[in-house]
């Protein structure tokens, strides 16, 4: 019997399954917390250092499946009451995780047939998490026999204010006679049931690949056919999307109304839906993990906030695992943060949105596959300087932590993201590495200080309250997509958007139409040539970038109405503009037809954002001074200046006069302010 309380059933009833949820009056500060992983019961002196550094949040049991239920049908929670117990006494709040993404040794012994049989022809094993079919209705059978089990005990704990479900989901190359079945029938339903359809729109009488029957539709290993791969793709992220929704919609009969639901990505977005996957997700969560020492950048960190934002429902976001001391699953590459740079990035998650900065993990380990991955202590267990830097920055907290969370951010640039370009260039590339190339657009952004968010386009196409898009190569997409596009530059906007964009259909299919398709209006060209090319000098120009180079792929441009702004200098590519400019409408669209150098990219992006008045005062500022912004549950301006370099930096204060939050500085509008190695400014209007 589900054991809801009338008054959270009620809250679940009236809200849609979505309570009131836990209320940030300040950030959380942590780490992800496992007691039953250390050698020898230290619970009690685990807890006094946590109070010492002033920790205010960990997360637990997600791991642990296997103590939770040792057997079959034999459920141990006992051990569970006596942490939460105790981190409730010191006043620390816990996050409780569904066990659900590393099975129990008995459910493999007795079902193999839950474990992923990889359409690679990899055979996963016991010994290792994530090595179950998800979409197994064996494995979904036990999972919500425990997650019930669970909730049923735990829901009333008063230390607990939210539950992750499951942990870091992704498909995984699952390939399980039940999955592929999924697929086929999933297909049946996206396709009307007609198989002259799917023949048609696939291209399936190449090579005589058409279906005859459903009972013919083969499985995904031998495939070759990108339209077939798109589909398998978006397959996977809906069954990770419906996964989530699934566990979600069982924890959500027992929680409380002043509960929330989360689950923790990686930042690698390929490969989920992440607005189906966090629709009902108050505070989603992200595990950010990023290179430090010299190369602490944090652009990782801004990039997986930029991402994570616009899909909030309540537009902040929590950070469940990242960099403690070194990482990996080996002792290989191990780089500890320099001094500062632990509370640096702390304050950057802030900056991008998080309401919970955790780290993983509180104590590192003596055993198992991640025994270097290091935690806030290391494996002596004693206060280190990592531990100290924490209860730095926790301490700062206490003071000024009301001002900075539930930052809110207004935006007027966006990045657009699409899934189903990323995987369609994949299966058919241009050049080795890289070839979506988002992060080297959104470097060119980052660079200069103009902040964006990042809108999946596959599931977004409301452009209305930003001023500029920039695309990174949007391969695949339908014609409602790009005419909402061409609206966008028609109605005013700006756009600057690279090579391939308008290519092929939502099936991955070419458009039999001269290039650009449907963007060939707004765009102001079309082309039937393209290259590969080595890279290549341009010709003098008015842009204005010192490295005034393309290379890689080079579409041969014929203008309509669109300007050219640069030319390669070259005998016969130089006869094709790389990058025009057209005026449409009240809009301007930045086409760049070659892979630009990052300057010249930035250049381009920088020229466009002139034309709207975007980061004016911050653009004068470049890395390694980063500007973020946004605005507190007061209203009132908050404005953070990072210098990510390990010598100090001498600057004008772009904003309006501020008051420092974390030093007696005079922050006023063009006065000096002094950033310190790894350091951070906060400014509050």
């Amino acid at each position: 019997m589900k054991k809801t309380t009338f008054v959270a059933a009620l809250m679940l009833a009236l809200t849609g399954g979505n309570a009131g949820a836990y209320d940030f009056d300040k950030p959380l500060y942590g780490a992800a917390y496992y007691s039953e992983y250390t050698p020898t019961d230290r619970l009690d002196e685990d807890i006094r250092l946590m109070r010492e550094a002033g920790v205010t949040v960990v997360r637990v049991g997600e791991s642990t499946w296997s103590l939770f239920e040792p057997q079959d049908g034999v459920f141990r929670f006992e051990w569970m009451d006596r942490i939460l117990d105790r981190l409730h006494k010191a006043g620390i709040k816990v996050i409780l995780g569904t066990p659900t993404y590393s099975i129990p040794a008995w459910m493999a012994a007795s079902h193999p047939e839950v474990l992923s049989q990889r359409w690679d022809g990899k055979q996963e094993h016991y010994g290792i998490r994530q090595n179950m079919d998800i979409y197994n209705p064996t494995y979904r059978r036990y999972c919500e026999r425990i997650i019930r089990k669970m909730m049923e005990h735990f829901a009333g704990h008063p230390a607990i204010i939210g539950y992750q479900v499951d942990n870091e989901v992704e498909a995984r190359k699952i390939g399980n006679r039940d999955y592929f079945e999924g697929f086929r029938e999933y297909i049946r339903s996206e396709f009307g049931d007609s198989l002259e359809e799917l023949n048609r729109r696939w291209g399936l009488n190449y090579w005589g690949m058409n279906i005859n029957t459903w009972d013919e539709f083969y499985d995904r290993p031998g495939v070759t056919n990108p339209s077939y791969k798109l589909w398998w793709e978006r397959w996977n992220r809906k069954v990770t999307a419906d996964f989530l929704n699934w566990q979600a919609d069982i924890v959500n009969e027992y929680r409380r109304p002043d509960q929330f639901v989360t689950h923790c990505f990686m930042p690698y977005f390929y490969n989920i839906d992440q607005v189906e996957a966090f629709r009902q997700m108050d505070y989603p969560a992200i595990n950010i993990y990023y290179t430090m020492q010299d190369a602490q950048d944090g652009m990782w960190i801004a990039y997986a906030g930029d991402f994570m934002r616009p899909v909030c429902r309540r537009g902040n976001f929590l950070v469940t695992e990242t960099n403690a001391q070194g990482t990996g699953w080996s002792s290989r590459d191990q780089y500890p943060p320099y001094d500062g740079q632990l509370r640096q990035n702390m304050y950057a998650m802030l900056a991008s949105g998080a309401n919970m900065v955790e780290y993983w993990h509180w104590a590192t380990l003596h055993y198992g596959q991640e025994t270097y991955w290091r935690g806030l202590l290391g494996h002596d267990g004693q206060p280190n300087r990592v531990y100290a830097e924490f209860a730095r920055g926790a301490a700062e907290l206490e003071k000024v932590g009301k001002k900075l969370v539930n930052l809110k951010k207004r935006n007027r640039v966006a990045m657009l993201f699409s899934h189903d370009s990323k995987h369609a260039l994949d299966f058919m590339p241009y050049t080795n590495g890289d070839q979506y190339k988002d992060y080297m657009v959104y470097e060119a952004l980052y660079r200069q200080n103009i902040e964006c968010d990042i809108l999946s386009v596959d599931k977004v196409n409301d452009f209305s309250g930003y001023d500029m898009l920039v695309v990174p190569p949007l391969y695949v997409a339908t014609d409602e997509t790009l005419r909402r596009i061409s609206d966008f530059v028609e109605q005013g906007g700006e756009v600057v958007m690279l090579y391939k964009s308008g290519y092929c259909n939502e099936d991955d299919a070419v458009r039999p139409v001269l290039a650009p398709g449907p963007l060939a209006a707004a765009c102001g060209f079309t082309y039937q040539e393209f290259s590969s090319i080595r890279r290549l000098n341009l010709r003098p120009n008015d842009i204005g970038a010192a490295d005034n180079t393309v290379g890689t792929w080079m579409e041969f441009l014929c203008p309509t109405t669109a300007k050219p702004l640069a030319y390669a200098d070259h005998g016969f590519f130089g006869k094709w503009p790389c990058v025009t400019e057209n005026s449409f409408g009240k809009g301007h669209l930045t086409y760049i037809g070659a892979v630009p150098s990052q300057e010249l990219l930035q250049k381009l992006i920088a020229r466009a954002a002139d034309r709207k008045g975007i980061a004016t005062a911050e653009r004068k500022l470049r890395f390694p001074i980063v500007l973020r912004s946004g605005t507190n549950g007061d209203g009132r301006g908050v404005h953070y200046m990072f210098n990510f370099s390990a010598g100090e930096q001498t600057v004008a204060w772009p904003f309006a006069d501020s008051e420092s939050q974390l030093d007696g500085q005079k922050l006023s509008r063009g006065a000096s302010v002094k950033v310190g190695p790894w350091g951070v400014v906060i400014g509050i209007e």
